[in-house]
């Protein structure tokens, strides 16, 4: 069976320099906070270029002190793109505030910035650009329209650490830029973990606050918080798998675009990398309009696939109040149903990808 990700490949081409820092935090009796959280958010805000990195419990938390530290909240709307993880929704509306979504474009699945602006309105407080699959938003006119409307940028990189958009980090554009650390993700954890990041002193004090209960001193709350605190032993483990993130980013890299080079004709629609960006390829998505059946085929043949994601967020439940319905957001809509990953990670060896290869060809016929 070939995987659509295999985390203990990769836990056992490190194994020594994982077992050592899981074993020197055990020793070291610091398990909430202390020096190795320090250490990898130090490590992070250095790689980015920002002044501040805050180690949270998650990519999700991330979001929501994201939005709490630029006062968002009931009555307020932020818009965000039609095609992404529910969590960028659903943490907008964990605020009180109204997600107001903005189809794709078609092929890079970013939001179209074309858009962006008649979606704009009196209520608008920020946007959420999603660097989706490790392809990079395009930031500079989304920042224009931020300047001339007087908004906020919250950068949804929970995908794309690593990834450039005109030479230039991705996670380093926003007001506030969040990063998820779950374990499949380019540099992953052995859990949930995240972080918050910024070059505003002030918003970085408020987001330490909210996630140790509103706390600047201990046990005075000032105001309400979260317990959203980034493990030592998972801070331990994402430092010492820190110095391989850019190889094993230019692995997958390498890796996709051998798929390019092999599909192009094999009936699936393959990813594009704009011109303006660095794509680091945390997901490898292809889209067919015979997707259930090619799945189906591929599981046949013991290779895993997956649909991320299935269900745009406009037409997910929680979001029915606001009025969204199907056709609302075209592009959103048809890459939800068409879309799929194939297997991509730093440890897939180019006989296992040849397989995938083969198999995806033989279905084509």
């Amino acid at each position: 069976m070939i995987s659509l990700v295999d985390l203990t490949a990769q836990y056992h081409s490190i194994k020594e320099e994982i077992d050592s820092a899981v074993l020197s935090t055990l020793e070291s009796g610091h398990f909430i906070l202390g020096p190795q959280v320090v250490k990898f958010e130090e490590s992070i805000a250095a790689y980015l270029g920002v002044k501040h990195a805050i180690g949270l419990a998650s990519g999700t938390d991330a979001l929501v002190l994201a939005l709490r530290a630029l006062n968002i909240g009931a009555g307020d709307e932020v818009i965000i793109p039609a095609y992404t993880f529910f969590a960028t929704a659903g943490t907008v509306m964990s605020v009180g505030a109204k997600p107001v979504f903005v189809d794709v474009d078609p092929h890079s699945y970013q939001i179209d910035v074309s858009k962006i602006k008649s979606a704009i309105t009196s209520k608008t407080k920020a946007i959420i650009p999603v660097h989706l699959y490790g392809h990079p938003a395009e930031m500079n006119p989304i920042l224009e329209i931020v300047r001339e409307n007087n908004l906020k940028v919250i950068e949804d990189n929970a995908q794309g650490l690593g990834a450039e958009y005109l030479g230039k980090k991705t996670g380093s554009f926003g007001d506030i830029s969040c990063l998820s650390f779950f374990p499949t993700k380019n540099l992953g954890a052995f859990g949930d973990a995240g972080m918050v990041v910024t070059n505003d002193p002030a918003l970085a004090e408020r987001m330490r606050m909210l996630r140790t209960h509103g706390w600047k001193k201990k046990y005075y709350s000032e105001e309400v918080g979260y317990n959203s605190r980034l493990d030592a032993l998972q801070a331990a483990i994402l430092q010492a798998k820190f110095p391989y993130l850019d190889s094993w980013n230019e692995k997958r890299r390498e890796l996709a675009h051998r798929y390019n080079e092999k599909l192009g004709s094999s009936g699936v629609v393959i990813p594009v990398e704009r011109e303006w960006g660095k794509h680091v390829y945390h997901l490898y998505i292809v889209r067919s309009e015979k997707r259930e059946a090619l799945q189906a085929f591929l599981k046949q043949m013991g290779i895993a696939s997956e649909v991320y994601y299935p269900l745009p967020p406009h037409l997910a439940t929680p979001c029915r109040k606001f009025g969204y319905k199907e056709g609302d957001f075209p592009h959103a809509e048809k890459a939800s149903s068409e879309t799929f990953a194939l297997p991509l990670y730093p440890e897939l060896t180019l006989s296992q990808q040849d397989e995938v290869i083969a198999a995806v060809k033989s279905f084509a016929g």
